[in-house]
C-alpha cells in the first residue's frame, strides 16, 4: 500500500471570486479528479463580493429571506456538499480533493471528518488559540450533530471550538473513491450579518460563534493563507507544490458557471440541468 506522505499535494491560490465561480472551480476539481491516478489538491480560496451558500438539500425559499437578498443584491449559490446555510466574507476558505489512500487511515467516514479538518486545530493552535473539537469540550448534554438551517446555529461533533465558540464551519462529500471537503475560517465574525438573511432570523442562533479577529488575531495579518498551508503539510507530512488549475479543470470550471451556478434552477431549487 502506498505511504500517504509520498504522495505530494498540489496547492492552488485562487484569487477573490465570485460564489458562483468558487463554487464551479470546487466542483470541476472534484469531477475532474481520477483516483488511482491524480495527486490531491489543496485549494485555498476567498469571496468577492460576499455569498450566501446554501447546503445541497436545503430549500431556498424556506432557508432565506430571498427577498431581501435580491434587496441587498447578495448572491445565493448551492454547494455541492450538505449543511446549513453560509454567509462568506471576509474569510479564507479551503477545498480539498483526494483520495482515501491519500491521507491517514480514518476508521469511518465520520472519523475522517476529525483526520481532515486535525490541520485546522494546528492552524489556530500555531496562532495561539486554545482550539479543540467539540466533542472534546462541549459542556456536558450539549446536543451534538443536530441539523440547523444557519450553519454555524449548529455544533457537529468535529466542529472546532475556540475558547467555547464555534469558529468556521467544514463540510464534505464522497463519491466513488474520492473525498471531497471545504471550509470556511472566519476572519471577521459575520454571523450576525449573515443571519438577516435567514427566514429564521432569531439572534441567539448567531451567539456562540467566535472569529479570527474576536480572538484577537488581526484578519489582516499577512501570510494567513501561507500559515494555513503550511499547517496542512505539517499536519500530514507532505509535500505541497504549489500549482494552477489545469486545462481540463478550467474548462470544466468555466463550463460550469452559465450552465449551473449562475441558473437559479440549481441554486434556488437544486435541480440540475
Amino acid at each position: 500500500m502506498t505511504d500517504h506522505t509520498t504522495i505530494p499535494w498540489r496547492l492552488i491560490l485562487s484569487e477573490p471570486l465570485p460564489g458562483a465561480d468558487n463554487m464551479a472551480i470546487d466542483e470541476a476539481l472534484l469531477s475532474c479528479f481520477d483516483p488511482g491516478t491524480s495527486l490531491p489538491v489543496l485549494r485555498l480560496y476567498r469571496w468577492s463580493p460576499p455569498a450566501l451558500s446554501l447546503g445541497r438539500f436545503q430549500k431556498a425559499d424556506e432557508a432565506l429571506n430571498l427577498e431581501r437578498c435580491r434587496a441587498d443584491g447578495v448572491a445565493v449559490v448551492r454547494r455541492i456538499t450538505g449543511g446549513g446555510t453560509i454567509y462568506h466574507t471576509d474569510e479564507l476558505t479551503y477545498s480539498l480533493v483526494c483520495a482515501p489512500y491519500q491521507i491517514p487511515p480514518a476508521s469511518s467516514v465520520k472519523d475522517s471528518f476529525r483526520v481532515l479538518t486535525g490541520f485546522l486545530l494546528t492552524f489556530y493552535r500555531g496562532l495561539g488559540l486554545e482550539a479543540d473539537y467539540a466533542v472534546d469540550t462541549a459542556p456536558e448534554g450539549t446536543r451534538l450533530g443536530e441539523r440547523t438551517p444557519f450553519c454555524f446555529a449548529g455544533r457537529e461533533t468535529f466542529d472546532i471550538l475556540v475558547n467555547g465558540c464555534k469558529i468556521g464551519g467544514n463540510a464534505q462529500r464522497r463519491t466513488k473513491g474520492i473525498i471531497f471537503q471545504h471550509g470556511s475560517i472566519p476572519l471577521l465574525n459575520r454571523a450576525s450579518t449573515g443571519l438577516c438573511y435567514m427566514r429564521d432570523n432569531t439572534p441567539h442562533l448567531a451567539a456562540g460563534v467566535t472569529a479570527l479577529a474576536e480572538c484577537g488575531v488581526a484578519a489582516d495579518l499577512p501570510g494567513l493563507g501561507d500559515r494555513l498551508a503550511a499547517a496542512f503539510a505539517d499536519t500530514f507530512e507532505i509535500d505541497l507544490r504549489c500549482g494552477t488549475l489545469s486545462a481540463q479543470e478550467s474548462q470544466a470550471a468555466q463550463g460550469l458557471v452559465p450552465l449551473k451556478y449562475a441558473r437559479e434552477a440549481w441554486n434556488l431549487e437544486g435541480a440540475e440541468q
